[in-house]
C-alpha cells in the first residue's frame, strides 16, 4: 500500500511526475510566458504611481506623461498576452487593479494637487469621484466578464468610456495649459465640472467605439499606417499638442458611437427590415 500524496500549501494534491523512479511534484504558479503581460500591467502601474510623485514636485508634464505611459503599457498588455497565449485570471485581475490605481486614483491626485486643492472642501470629493468611479467601471466590467448577454460588448462597442481614455480626459486642461501656460484652464471652477463629466461618462451606460468595432477598409489601410506614424512622431515632438488632439477626437467620435450603435440596435429588434 502507497502512502498518500502529501498535500501542498493549499491543501491540496498537486500532480506528481516520475523520473528515474523517483517522485517529483510540479510547484503550482505563473509560467515564465504569463510573467511578461503581467510585468507590462505591473509596470503601467508603477508608471500610474510614479506621476503622483511628479505632481508632488509639481513637475506637471512629467505627471502628466507618466500616465501617458502607464495608459501605452495598458493598451499592449492585453495583446501581448493573447499572442503569447499567456491570458490567465491572475492577469485580469492584476489588470484591474493597476487600472484603478494609474487611472483611477492617479490623475485624481495629479489634478487634486495640481487645481482641485484651491476648492475649499469641494476639491477633494471631485478628485474622489473620479477616482471611485474609475473603480466603479472596473467592478462592473469583471462582473459581466462572463456574461454572454452584453449587448454593447456583442455588437463591438464600449459600455462608457474605458479607464485610461478616462484618465487621458480628465487631463486635457492640463495639457491646455502647459501648452499655453493659460490659468483660465487650471482654475477649478473649470477644472471641477469638467472631471465630474468625465467621473460620469466612465459608468454612464453610453455606448462607445472600441477597436473592434472600427473596420478599416482596405483602401485606406496605408493611409492610416501613416497617420499612426505621423502620430506617435507628433507624441515624441510636441506630445501636449498631440495629446489636447487625441482627446478632441474622441470627444467628437461619442456622439457617432451613440447614433451607429442606435442603429445596430435598432436592426437587431427589427432583423426583417
Amino acid at each position: 500500500m502507497t502512502a498518500p500524496d502529501p498535500l501542498d500549501r493549499r491543501g491540496r494534491r498537486g500532480p506528481i511526475r516520475y523520473l528515474a523512479g523517483r517522485r517529483f511534484r510540479l510547484r503550482e504558479g505563473l509560467t515564465l510566458r504569463a510573467m511578461v503581460p503581467n510585468a507590462i500591467t505591473a509596470s503601467a502601474m508603477c508608471c500610474g504611481l510614479t506621476g503622483i510623485r511628479f505632481a508632488l514636485q509639481e513637475q506637471w508634464p512629467l505627471a502628466a506623461g507618466a500616465i501617458v505611459l502607464a495608459g501605452v503599457l495598458d493598451g499592449i498588455d492585453g495583446r501581448v498576452a493573447r499572442m503569447l497565449k499567456a491570458q490567465s485570471r491572475f492577469g485580469a485581475e492584476l489588470d484591474s487593479l493597476a487600472d484603478s490605481i494609474a487611472f483611477g486614483v492617479s490623475p485624481a491626485m495629479v489634478l487634486f494637487l495640481w487645481s482641485l486643492n484651491e476648492l475649499p472642501r469641494f476639491g477633494w470629493l471631485i478628485a474622489l469621484a473620479l477616482a471611485v468611479c474609475c473603480a466603479l467601471r472596473l467592478a462592473r466590467f469583471n462582473a459581466q466578464i462572463d456574461l454572454e448577454d452584453q449587448p454593447h460588448k456583442s455588437a463591438g462597442y464600449l459600455t462608457g468610456i474605458p479607464a485610461p481614455a478616462g484618465a487621458g480626459l480628465a487631463m486635457l486642461p492640463l495639457y491646455l495649459w502647459i501648452e499655453t501656460g493659460e490659468e483660465m484652464f487650471r482654475h477649478y471652477s473649470v477644472i471641477g465640472p469638467w472631471v465630474l463629466l468625465i467621473a460620469f461618462l466612465m459608468i454612464s451606460n453610453v455606448a462607445t467605439f472600441s477597436w473592434s468595432s472600427l473596420n478599416l477598409r482596405k483602401n485606406i489601410r496605408l493611409e492610416a499606417l501613416a497617420v499612426f506614424a505621423i502620430t506617435a512622431a507628433s507624441l515624441l515632438t510636441v506630445p501636449f499638442i498631440t495629446l489636447t488632439a487625441i482627446c478632441l477626437i474622441y470627444l467628437t467620435l461619442i456622439p457617432f458611437g451613440i447614433r451607429s450603435y442606435a442603429k445596430v440596435r435598432q436592426q437587431r429588434a427589427n432583423p426583417a427590415n
